[in-house]
């Protein structure tokens, strides 16, 4: 994502101060934006399958903005503000939509309830998320993201779609997905971000070992995409809450020594 940095001025011929806009960094934000707008138009059309490759397709763009913007020195208030409506549409409506339309319209109020909590989550997510950017432990992320909701979101529809599954019959499924989503989205369980790890740093032979494996292990499922990315982000789901009950284990107090 975009963070903020000192903003690019000019003088105009007035000799008012004005504020510049990084081109590079905001064309891909756009392109994230363009894939959300993508998957609800997708969605609205009934192509399920298609819908989920622009969320995920948006999840590439965003991780790219602001890479691309701190290697280029063009970070800007301006780009941390767009990312984030960037976000709302392609992680925050476009996942609700998509799911809603998929499976939980036949709910009724159930289903609109479930996405709209989606949804509400995913902006509360962002709000909370720009608002403690400077306060919290980079190593973490506080609730899950809303780039791996969405991803857990569009990873069921297109891996039940690859399998020709009726939609109708799992709409219980697709609305514990989408609220379990949406309220670990808000929740305070951390979730590791990556973000420490030190590509300069030297590693032993072996985690490069590892490392080719995995590429060769990711070649051989290529053909079951949409089951492996469905599975990654339920992984990934789940394993803050997995960090959140060792915390508490560790935590738990010792029972008193017994008497003589």
């Amino acid at each position: 994502m975009n963070h903020p940095a000192p903003k690019a001025r000019w003088l105009s011929r007035t000799g008012i101060r004005r504020t510049g806009i990084y081109w590079l960094p905001n064309a891909i934000t756009t392109c994230a934006l363009f894939a959300g707008f993508y998957a609800i138009v997708q969605a609205m059309n009934l192509q399920f399958e298609l819908a989920a490759q622009g969320i995920f397709a948006a999840m590439v763009f965003d991780g790219l903005d602001g890479r691309v913007a701190r290697l280029t020195r063009t970070q800007s208030e301006f780009g941390a503000e767009y990312d984030s409506l960037s976000d709302m549409v392609s992680f925050g409506a476009a996942p609700a939509l998509v799911i809603y339309e998929w499976s939980l319209k036949g709910m009724g109020k159930l289903g609109w309830f479930a996405a709209f909590v989606y949804c509400a989550c995913a902006a509360l997510r962002l709000a909370r998320f720009n608002t403690n950017i400077d306060v919290v432990d980079k190593r973490y992320f506080q609730g899950l993201p809303s780039p791996a909701a969405a991803g857990l979101i569009a990873g069921l529809v297109w891996a039940l779609e690859s399998y020709d599954v009726a939609r109708a019959d799992i709409p219980l499924l697709a609305w514990g997905v989408t609220l379990f989503a949406g309220i670990t989205m808000v929740s305070s369980v951390r979730f590791w971000s990556g973000k420490d790890i030190n590509l300069r740093k030297s590693v032993p032979f072996r985690v490069l070992v590892i490392i080719a494996l995995s590429v060769v292990a990711l070649m051989q499922v290529a053909n079951n995409l949409p089951e492996v990315l469905f599975s990654l982000f339920a992984v990934y789901a789940g394993s803050g809450y997995v960090m959140w009950a060792r915390e508490r284990l560790r935590r738990k107090p010792s029972p008193p020594p017994s008497g003589p």
